[in-house]
């Protein structure tokens, strides 16, 4: 399985970022027996985009054909990326190694709307 999740960093000590399309990162991680194989980051490209960023992280996510995003608020843009692709969006927060082990133990919320509202671009 694989899961993608907005980071404040590029490494499993980051926190996971409040915003999802702009936050700095993505983790990739790859889990394999309810543990983490291997992961990835990538830097968020659409966080300086003057609108639709939403759609454009989005879309960075699905191309790396994750299962699943964890994050803390998504707007309605990005979660109807993520409903066209059927990837599960779930909302969690803090340290990202200890997100993704209660993803793991079935502990984090799925969303089934987006949290937030649409943005209209940089502020």
């Amino acid at each position: 399985m694989k899961i993608a999740i907005s980071s404040t960093g590029k490494d499993l000590e980051s926190d996971v970022d409040a915003r999802f399309g702009r936050c700095n990162y993505f983790l990739i991680l790859e889990l394999e027996n309810n543990k983490i194989k291997n992961f990835k980051s990538i830097e968020n490209n659409a966080r300086a985009q003057m609108g639709g960023a939403g759609i454009t992280a989005g879309e960075i996510v699905a191309r790396e054909k994750v299962n699943a995003v964890i994050t803390v608020n998504l707007g309605p843009r990005a979660f109807s990326v993520f409903d066209q692709f059927q990837i599960k969006v779930y909302q969690g927060e803090g340290q990202i190694k200890k997100v993704v082990q209660e993803f793991l133990d079935k502990k984090l919320k799925e969303l089934t709307d987006a949290t937030g509202p649409q943005h209209r671009g940089l502020r």
